[in-house]
This record gives C-alpha cells, sequence and structure tokens, in this order.
C-alpha cells in the first residue's frame, strides 16, 4: 500500500503554445482557454490553501474563493483558475484585474486533480483524474466553485464559435496523459484565435504622466521592441500603472533593436529622434494587450493595454504564433 502524501503546493503543469491543434476529439479533450489566474488550491491538515502559479498567497485576496474550498477533502490538491465574468458571461482579465472594492464574484474554475485524500494522481490519465474530480471532489464544492467542462464538439465548429463570440482561445489535452508539474510538454496545447497575449513593459513616453507605454517581447536574452501604445487607459489606471513605474527607472533603452532607421507605414517605429521623448523602465513589468495584427515590420498594429499580469515572468514572454 502506497503510503499517503501530504497535500502541498505543485508547480502547475504549462500549455504550450500551437498554431493548429490536434482534430482527434477521440484521444484529445477540448476545453475553452480561460483569461484569469492559474492557481493550485490544497487542503491540508485542514488548512486551505489558494497559490498563483508562482506559489504567491491567493488566499487573502480571493478569500470568498478560498472560502468555498474548505469542503475538499483532506490532503488533496487542485489545479484550476481564478476567473471574472463580464457582461456577456465571458472571462474577463480586466474585470479580475480590477475588482477595487466592487462585490464582484471570482470564479474558481477547476480542471485538474493532483492529489486525492493523500493519494497522488499526478501519474494516473487525464481522462481518469476527471472521474475522480467529478466523483470525489466537485459533489462537496458549490459556487463560486465550477467545474470546466470538455467541449463535446467538432474542432472546426468549436474554432469557429470561440471566434464569433471574442473568446480568447481553445485548449487541447490528451485523454491518455500523466500531469508534469512546471513542465510545458506536448499532451497539452493551447491555441490562441482572437490576437492578443502578453507582453513587457520597457519604457514610456513623456506626458501626464505619461502618454504612452514601450513594450516588446524576449528572444532569448534579447528584448525585442513591439510597438508603443496609448489606448486601453482611463486617468485611474494610467495613474496606478505610472506608480509601478517608481523605483524602475534606468537609464539605457533595454530593446536591442532600437533605435530603428524609420517610422514605418502604420507610424509604430521609434527611431532615434523619437526616442528622445522615451523614459527607459527595468524590463519586469508584463502587461496583457490585445492588438488587430502584426505588421510587415513585425510591429503591432492597433494595440491595447489591458492590464498587468504579476503571475507571468517577464523573461517568459515570447512572440506567441
Amino acid at each position: 500500500m502506497k503510503e499517503k502524501v501530504k497535500a502541498h503546493f505543485i508547480p502547475p503543469m504549462l500549455l504550450r503554445r500551437t498554431a493548429q491543434l490536434p482534430d482527434d476529439g477521440g484521444r484529445w479533450e477540448y476545453q475553452i482557454k480561460l483569461d484569469g489566474y492559474r492557481s493550485i488550491a490544497f487542503k491540508s491538515s485542514g488548512h486551505v490553501c489558494l497559490r498563483s502559479r508562482n506559489n504567491k498567497n491567493f488566499a487573502l485576496r480571493y478569500s470568498g474563493v478560498a472560502k468555498a474550498l474548505s469542503g475538499i477533502p483532506d490532503e488533496t490538491v487542485l489545479d484550476g483558475e481564478l476567473v471574472v465574468l463580464d457582461a456577456s458571461g465571458h472571462p474577463s482579465f480586466n474585470a479580475l484585474q480590477h475588482l477595487g472594492k466592487k462585490n464582484t464574484p471570482v470564479y474558481f474554475y477547476v480542471f485538474d486533480l493532483l492529489v486525492l485524500a493523500g493519494r497522488d494522481v499526478m501519474r494516473e490519465s487525464f481522462a481518469h483524474r476527471q472521474e475522480l474530480l467529478r466523483a470525489k471532489v466537485l459533489p462537496k464544492l458549490k459556487e463560486p466553485i465550477r467545474y470546466l467542462t470538455g467541449l463535446d464538439a467538432d474542432l472546426s465548429k468549436l474554432m469557429k464559435s470561440v471566434q464569433s463570440q471574442g473568446l480568447e482561445g481553445l485548449v487541447a489535452k490528451r485523454k491518455d496523459s500523466p500531469y508534469q508539474p512546471g513542465e510545458r510538454g506536448y499532451s497539452w496545447l493551447k491555441m490562441r484565435l482572437n490576437l492578443g497575449q502578453e507582453f513587457v513593459i520597457g519604457g514610456y513616453t513623456i506626458g501626464n504622466p505619461f502618454d504612452a507605454i514601450v513594450f516588446g517581447f524576449y528572444e532569448g536574452k534579447k528584448l525585442i521592441y513591439a510597438a508603443r501604445t496609448r489606448n486601453g487607459f482611463t486617468p485611474a489606471t494610467r495613474a496606478a500603472l505610472f506608480r509601478k513605474f517608481k523605483g524602475l527607472e534606468i537609464p539605457d533603452c533595454p530593446f536591442i533593436n532600437l533605435p530603428e532607421s524609420k517610422t514605418g507605414r502604420w507610424g509604430q517605429g521609434l527611431t532615434a529622434a523619437k526616442m528622445k521623448d522615451c523614459r527607459w523602465l527595468k524590463p519586469v513589468l508584463v502587461g496583457q494587450f490585445e492588438f488587430l495584427e502584426w505588421t510587415g515590420e513585425n510591429h503591432l498594429r492597433h494595440s491595447r493595454f489591458i492590464a498587468l499580469r504579476d503571475d507571468k515572468k517577464a523573461r517568459d514572454v515570447v512572440r506567441e504564433s
């Protein structure tokens, strides 16, 4: 008989980006890609913990979720995502970021089971873990805890539906796959269907308190400039973001591909003349952005800031396909 394990934080299994999901509903389960905070929940010796993907404490910030998780069996570990829904019922990362003092409900969508009552089930198949989750854990839970169900439909129809509803994308998980903590393998895949991703903020242009933010992505150890934007801000969010810049000021431009020789067709190029209005920041802040398309000059067109992401490391931010 296997020795029981104590529930503890386990680094979440990661999703690998892909330009096309496998079209095989027999071997793969499809799910909506949620737009929230990945979280690991566990209960040990009667105490519930809710942690971010980087093992930060979420229990105080999302106390309603933590309280609702008290019903899970002792020595149990769950994987899921903290989500706020907008008026259309769609996951909204912007709404999650700007909860403030509003009584906005935060939901925890559970989608995997790692440890059940002291039994490590990570080597079991994804399909079997789902069976255990539905039978042994979910009946003990209620709102705001929800189960992220699989989508039973043809992949092409799912893609069209996700795009038409303006949702972020789809996830495919191989039904026979074990859980691989902290790994980004080929068993869990994600496909973005509406354009947007995280970028690293490396500077801003002067204004009140700033005019636009300058951002990019990493290629290895090199930070690549992608665009600048003044869109997506209210006076309050602009001021709040500017406060985050304090202490991050650096004298030199962190982007390896600046200055550029010309501004380009859409005016996103940063020439030496335009860089005189820039102030540079240590590239540690990660933001979520939406955009229309990538241009031929490898810049973003019609980009818009959504919110900061404190659950992502700057060095992990690369250009998504």
